[in-house]
C-alpha cells in the first residue's frame, strides 16, 4: 500500500472515502505523522492508484 491522498480535514477525508468505497477500491487510513497537518492519510494498493485518481478526478469535476 502506498500514500494516495492526504486530506486537509475530516470533510475532505469523508469525501475521498466515499469515492473510493463507491469505486470498490480497498484503502486504509494511517495517522498523520505530524500534528496539525490533517486527520489521516489515505493509502491504496499501488496498482489501484490510476483508477483511484480517475475516480477522484471525475468526482471533483462534477
Amino acid at each position: 500500500m502506498t500514500l494516495f491522498y492526504d486530506p486537509v480535514d475530516e470533510a475532505d477525508l469523508n469525501r475521498v472515502e466515499q469515492i473510493l468505497k463507491g469505486g470498490g477500491i480497498e484503502y486504509f487510513l494511517r495517522a498523520e505523522p505530524e500534528k496539525g497537518i490533517g486527520p489521516q492519510q489515505v493509502h491504496v494498493a499501488e496498482e489501484d492508484i490510476p483508477l483511484a485518481e480517475d475516480l477522484l478526478l471525475r468526482q471533483t469535476l462534477h
